[in-house]
């Protein structure tokens, strides 16, 4: 249209191809140049611009009528004679719809403003044509804005207008609130000026005061392109740039600038320049199209909900806010923001009757000021109608009052002005309240469903709350999850749905556990793809792009992270399909929401059903979302193993997590888990310890079949293994069969004088072997781990004896028989550590076993001395290498004394110390690191020094290692210096291997002195000082824990000597012979011990969790008490304390006192009025009269006071037929105030359309219900009145006459039930439509009926197609059909007949909900009395 913005078309082939490539290619999509090359192309091909294309000279000279300078209009637009000025001739001629043309767009991309914060936005020019479906793809893809779960249209006064600070700082507060806690929408003109530059502040105060990126609030501004001040810098011919924007505010003259802090822009534009309100009708449509959508990813049909928000405004935002709460919009009224939102707010709540034409204008004279002169009678007219129905439609209406509102907050009002429409809109039933729940909980509000749902009206069912309580699961949003829980909801019922537990891993969002997942369903997918029909085969393959997750996929990731000893937990049962246009879980990241279940096949096995809570706790835990957790672990049966098993899971996934804050909050949740753990089974065992014990070691079938103390060894919970509980039952495991608190000389001299325990001399725990004799007690004894370990340590002591004289005395060459003794000694060891290694009774599996077995530094020196003594026994057996073989063997005894330090660590004196040893000699390894540094620096220096070229290396190691650490020690080398040097020593040349080679006779004796005291300097006092501080560290922090660490090491000693066969090495070998040929050669199974693992019948096993479950809440309950009564919880509810005792102080400042004010005059008014009255009737009594007449009532107050009577007559005058816009036709009626009905008030205004289709004859005046605003016949068939008649056919739904039901008819013009019924000719007579759908026969017998009916209602009724000549009366006839009547068997008949068609005739039930028109529903209620029934 004009040089400043012209654009660049590009050919239509280019965007199509665009397109082809980016489907095609995936590299070329990710290339940031073609993705913005992609998305040029879009707005070129969808988004277009409007420009003029005739020019027509306006008023001013030089300018077209459009409003744009001649200059800017293309050649073609211009007419031959146009160029010399206006006329008036050109000033009707010309129309924005037929002379302007759509162009593609040549402003979109992004907008920097000027000035602090260098704030960017996006933008985009389009026309005024375009349509809101393109506009709405345009913000979800084009600029990747999440569809908004509400849409909050703020609108009001374009000019500035004064914001109370105290008003503004909770419009601000609260707008930002209810946008940011429900993930809305903000809405307004985008300018800045007026409410648009208060919406531009709030969000410009969030963006300031929040620290997260990602909590964005989208503020869209809708402008009129010809208003906008500075557009060209918004141009570019390419488009798709970062335009720099300045803000001229002085210099913006009739224009206005864009608000610079609004994020999106939509600048409507119509051919048009400085012509405002362009945007308005293309703002009204998108907002419409944005209620139809659906609302987040539930799958109910609930819409967006969209509510208006006024502040301040003129006569265009009465019109807004009457036809948004026509479309049903709600409405938020702020009061004291000024002109029309006041008039709202003063007149809201009042009676109709008081909102009348002359006090409307008194309130526009007072909010509007001098802008109230230009105001004609007949606009406040319209107006007056106007309010009368916005207040009418209470439900539609909140009015936010500083002073009134008992929360104080704009987000509760506008959140609950929502909820108020919802239930207007819905039934008065149970769906009412649902659909209020589930916006509650996609605002994610759950103040506003503790206050406005989960009220005493509102009965739940918990098949009622399910839905929300799935929606609040897959939200993540853990308050709502425990609201639901508080108010009945069950979990079984929720997992209960098909396929609930599939969605919920469906819908996990991005962490570890998904990307874990994704790679195993990838491999598996790689490996189903590269089978026999993968790469070669040519049949398609199933799988294409995507993969399938199913349950079994996440079942075995969570056996991965609990350990390979666990089962399971979850059957292949249900499994996911992640389809190519799915949103769940895929390989790739991307989210699918198609599932596939499949029928358990034959070979899957049955199990208990699940705990619904445990399932859910897992979810949680996986995601590591400690909120949701908490509150599923709250509703765990095994609670205990389930905090357990999170605690393996989370310290697993924090060991393979590579990222650092993560980790750390795994961690921090793994160690909350456990301290849940020890917290619940401190309860159970101060209650009950048996139960207790049994509690560790059952078989928990939702975790893997594994049990509490086996979760707890892997997850490393060293606290809860060192609980006194827990360390009692492995004592009494350890004593096995005898009493716990036998004494231990008694054991020993048991142990070697066994008749004994034939006697009361040794006591057992099983009381039942104290009577018995014989083997049973003789097995109880030597069977215990405690007496195995005892004569282990024995046989150990006599071994090394053995070995120690074998060495010293009796190593000959042929070997003697005490050596063979020891070495059939050994070969029992190196069995019982075979078997060590090959037993698993907990299921790891070899390769962990045989990880966790070189793990132990046990065994570690149990290898390196066996592996020694194999070596040093080859080379004692061959004659050349015989000295080497004995020296091998005597350094392998050294490894076999160090061993002997593992029985100690069953001592609880010495046990800590053991490990307190192994700390120090890690910190002891790197302190030599240290310490080799200057060894082997000082010492090359000395040698070097000292001797000349040393080539013996015996020498050189000894001068440059050897010496130096014997330094540390005192002994100092006397060739340092000169004064106790011995030439003897020493051999000059160093011929004497024997002798050291002399030092050099001209070294610096000074220099090698210095550098010894530098040596003993840093080495003896620095170096040995800083091992004395590690030490001391390492034994302070190790100290502390050293009892935990010790209690746990000491489970595993405790289940290896209870698998230990009884008799000691080398009696041992003889034990493995037998579990050879029984396990090996007989394969027959091992017997289960049942001391640490046993599985309890189904009756006992949910007895025991029943009770766990009791004391899991008294754990809960005695943590809540514990954390009300900390001082961080004190000084938080003081804080709110005070915070409370000071809103209500300013309160109390500024509506109290201003309270007191207004009711002391009031006072004092009514005082005076008083005093006046006394005066007259003193005056008048004595004889004074007054010279001038009373001031008579004006024409407005005469009007007012017929009006207080005739309303005082009348209950309420027609509605429908006063409505605007007339049904049927584009016709619009003239505005009747409420006060204006009656044909007995005078209303010298009234100047009513005529309308009627068609010629009619004579005119009736005189509608009984008073003037409608058109005169004329309209829709209906005569003047006068036009009479219909409705039928009311009822019966009893059975015998007892619980129910009574009415005939209805579905109307399909209106979408809503109705009476059966028509117009008629004649009194008497069933109206004609009737027999149409009834037919004949049956018309006739209801004929007949008619007159045993009863009317119910006779005469005017206010219809929407009612005139001033003519309107519809009407007749309600009821008529009670009996169950045994002849007539009900055809009615039913023809009620059965009608499904399927359109005319569906239904029995409905006579009741308050039932959804009719006003004077039907009325007449309704009058039948259900007839019958003595609650309506």
């Amino acid at each position: 249209m004009q040089a400043a913005e012209a654009e660049v078309r590009y050919p239509t082939s280019l965007p199509a191809l665009a397109v082809r490539m980016a489907h095609s290619s995936k590299l070329l999509s990710l290339s940031p140049s073609f993705q913005r090359y992609a998305a040029a192309s879009w707005f070129k091909d969808n988004i277009k611009k409007k420009e003029c294309r005739l020019y027509e000279a306006g008023s001013r000279e030089g300018f077209c009528q459009c409003g744009y300078p001649e200059a800017l209009h293309e050649e073609g637009a211009i007419k031959p004679d146009a160029g010399g000025g206006g006329g008036s001739a050109g000033l009707s001629s010309w129309d924005r719809h037929k002379h302007t043309r759509e162009v593609p767009t040549d402003a979109f991309g992004d907008v920097r403003f000027g000035g602090p914060g260098q704030k960017t936005s996006k933008y985009v020019r389009v026309s005024a044509d375009t349509t809101p479906e393109t506009l709405y793809k345009l913000l979800t893809e084009q600029w990747k804005l999440a569809p908004p779960n509400l849409l909050i249209s703020v609108t009001g006064g374009a000019k500035n207008f004064y914001l109370r600070a105290h008003l503004k700082s909770m419009f601000h507060r609260g707008l930002i609130k209810v946008a940011e806690t429900t993930g809305a929408w903000i809405m307004s003109g985008g300018s800045h000026a007026g409410v648009m530059k208060y919406v531009g502040q709030a969000v410009r105060d969030h963006a300031l005061s929040s620290r997260s990126t990602q909590g964005q609030i989208v503020a869209i501004g809708m402008a009129t392109w010809g208003t906008v001040h500075n557009r060209r810098a918004l141009v570019q011919a390419e488009g798709q740039h970062l335009a720099q924007y300045p803000m001229d505010i002085q210099g913006q003259g009739q224009l206005t600038c864009l608000d610079n802090n609004h994020t999106h822009f939509l600048l409507v534009d119509d051919g048009t320049h400085g012509c405002y309100g362009v945007e308005i009708e293309l703002r009204s449509r998108l907002e419409k199209l944005i209620s139809q959508q659906p609302l987040g990813n539930s799958e109910n049909d609930l819409k967006i909900p969209v509510v208006c928000v006024v502040l301040d405004g003129g006569p265009g935002t009465l019109n807004t806010i009457f036809n948004a709460m026509l479309n049903g919009t709600p409405c938020v009224i702020l009061e004291g923001s000024g002109r029309i939102a006041d008039v709202i707010a003063q007149v809201a709540g009042r009676p109709l009757t008081h909102v009348t034409i002359a006090h409307i204008h008194q309130l526009m004279k007072k909010f509007f000021g001098s802008e109230y002169d230009s105001f004609s009678d007949l606009r406040i007219i319209e107006w007056t109608k106007k309010i009368q129905d916005i207040i009418r439609m209470s439900h539609l209406l909140t009015v936010f009052r500083i002073n009134e509102d008992q929360h104080g907050e704009v987000d509760v009002a506008i959140l609950q002005a929502l909820l108020k429409a919802s239930r207007n809109q819905e039934t008065l039933g149970r769906d009412s309240w649902q659909r209020q729940l589930e916006l509650a909980v996609a605002w994610n509000r759950v103040d506003i469903a503790q206050t406005e749902i989960f009220t005493e009206e509102s009965q739940w069912k918990s098949s009622d709350l399910e839905q929300a309580m799935f929606s609040s699961l897959v939200g993540l949003k853990p308050d709502f999850v425990r609201l639901l829980l508080e108010n009945g909801v069950s979990l079984g019922g929720v997992l209960a749905q098909e396929n609930a537990l599939c969605n919920l891993y469906n819908h996990l969002p991005g962490c570890f556990f998904l990307s874990q997942l994704a790679r195993r369903v990838d491999s598996e997918h790689r490996k189903h793809r590269n089978g026999p029909q993968g790469l070669f085969g040519r049949g398609r393959p199933t799988l294409d792009r995507r993969a399938r997750i199913s349950m079994s996929h996440v079942s075995e990731e969570v056996r991965h992270l609990l350990g390979s000893f666990t089962e399971r937990i979850y059957p292949p049962k249900c499994h996911r399909n992640l389809g190519r246009d799915d949103d769940s879980v895929t390989v790739s990241g991307q989210r699918s929401e198609s599932l596939i279940c499949h029928e358990p096949s034959s070979e899957s096995f049955s199990e208990a059903p699940r705990d619904p809570g445990t399932d859910l706790f897992l979810w949680a835990v996986l995601q590591n979302n400690r909120e949701l957790a908490e509150i599923a672990w709250e509703q765990c049966k095994d609670c205990m193993c389930a905090a357990l098993a999170a605690s393996k899971i989370l310290k697993t996934m924090a060991e393979k997590d590579s990222d650092a804050e993560e980790t750390e909050r795994m961690m921090e949740l793994a160690n909350v888990y456990e301290k849940h753990a020890i917290g619940v089974f401190s309860e159970c065992h101060s209650c009950d310890e048996e139960r207790a014990q049994r509690l560790l070691i059952r078989v928990s079938p939702s975790w893997g079949r594994t049990t509490c103390v086996r979760l707890a060894l892997e997850a490393d919970d060293k606290s809860f293994v060192a609980h006194s509980g827990v360390q009692k039952l492995l004592t009494q495991i350890w004593c096995g069969e005898l009493a716990v608190d036998a004494h231990l000389w008694k054991v020993f001299i048991s142990m070697v004088f066994f008749p004994l325990i034939y006697t009361n001399f040794l006591g057992f725990s099983i009381k039942q072997l104290e009577a018995l004799s014989g083997w049973s007690r003789l097995a109880g004894l030597y069977d215990s781990p405690q007496v195995k370990f005892y004569w282990n340590i024995v046989s150990y002591f006599a071994f090394l004896f053995l070995f120690a004289v074998v060495l010293m005395i009796d190593f000959q060459s042929t070997p003697s028989w005490t050596e063979v003794l020891l070495y059939i000694w050994l070969a029992s060891l190196v069995c019982e550590e075979v078997r060590q290694l090959f037993h698993d009774p907990d299921g790891f599996g070899f390769h962990k076993k045989a990880k966790m077995y070189i793990n132990d530094l046990w065994n570690i020196l149990d290898l390196m001395s066996i592996f020694f003594f194999i070596i040093g026994l080859g080379c004692r057996l061959t004659t050349e290498l015989f000295y080497s073989g004995k020296v091998l063997l005597c350094i392998d005894f050294i490894v076999f004394c160090l061993r002997l330090m593992a029985i100690f660590t069953i001592s609880k004196t010495l046990g800590p110390k053991i490990i307190i040893v192994r700390k120090m000699i890690m910190d002891l390894f790197f302190f030599m690191f240290l310490l080799s540094i200057w060894v082997v620096a000082y010492g090359v220096a000395k040698q070097s020094i000292l001797i000349h070229n040393e080539s013996r290396l015996d020498w050189i190691l000894r001068g440059a290692v050897y010496e130096p650490y014997l330094i540390i020690f005192g002994n100092v080398p006397t060739n340092i210096d000169n004064a106790e040097f011995n030439s003897e020593s020493c051999s000059i040349d160093g011929s004497n291997p024997l002798k050291p080679k002399c030092p050099v006779s001209a070294f610096p004796e000074w220099l090698t002195i210095i550098m010894l005291c530098v040596y003993l300097l840093f080495a003896n006092i620095l170096l040995l000082n800083l091992l004395i501080a590690i030490f001391n560290y390492t034994f302070q922090e190790v100290h502390d824990n050293t009892d935990s660490i010790w209690k746990f090491q000491r489970y595993e000693l405790i289940k290896e000597y209870h698998s230990r066969p009884a008799a000691p090495p080398p009696l041992i070998i003889f034990s493995h012979l037998y579990f050879f040929i029984r396990h090996v050669l007989l394969c027959r199974p091992a017997v289960k011990s049942r001391e640490f693992k046993v599985e309890l019948p189904q009756a006992e096993e949910e007895e025991l969790l029943s009770w766990e479950a009791l004391m899991k809440d008294n754990y809960l309950l005695s943590t809540r008490q514990e954390q009300s009564q900390s001082m961080e919880r004190r000084i938080l509810d003081t804080a709110q304390k005070v915070s409370v005792i000071a809103e209500g102080l300013e309160q109390d400042t500024s509506t109290a006192a201003v309270a007191k004010r207004l009711a002391r005059l009031e006072e004092q008014v009514s005082q005076s009025a008083k005093a006046l009255q006394w005066i007259m009737d003193s005056l008048k009594s004595q004889g004074h009269h007054a010279e001038e007449e009373p001031p008579q009532l004006t024409e407005n107050e005469s009007r007012e006071a017929r009006w207080e009577a005739v309303n005082r007559e009348e209950a309420g005058f027609h509605v429908n037929a006063r409505l605007f816009n007339y049904p049927g036709a584009k016709v619009t009626r003239f505005p009747v105030p409420e006060e204006m009905v009656p044909w007995e008030v005078t209303f010298t205004s009234y100047n009513p359309l005529f309308y009627a289709p068609e010629e009619t004859g004579d005119h009736i005046d005189g509608n009984p219900g008073g003037r409608t605003g058109i005169m004329g016949r309209g829709a209906l068939t005569k003047l006068g009145a036009n009479m219909m008649m409705d039928l009311v056919l009822t019966r009893w739904r059975n015998m007892d006459r619980s129910t009574l039901q009415f005939l209805a008819v579905w109307d399909q013009s209106h979408k809503s039930w109705a009476l059966p019924g028509g117009p008629v000719q004649s009194e008497g007579l069933l109206p004609v439509v009737l027999q149409m759908m009834m037919g004949r026969q049956l018309y006739k017998k209801v004929q007949e009926k008619m007159e045993e009916g009863t009317k119910v209602f006779e005469g005017y009724v206010d219809d929407a197609r009612n005139t001033d000549n003519s309107w519809v009366e009407a007749t309600i006839l009821t008529i009670h059909l009996d169950r045994t009547d002849p007539l009900m068997t055809s009615i039913n008949h023809m009620v059965a007949n009608s499904r399927g068609s359109m005319d569906v005739v239904e029995w409905q039930e006579v009741s308050g909900k039932t959804q009719l028109c006003a004077h039907q529903k009325d007449s309704l209620r009058r039948v259900a009395e007839l019958h003595n029934r609650k309506f």
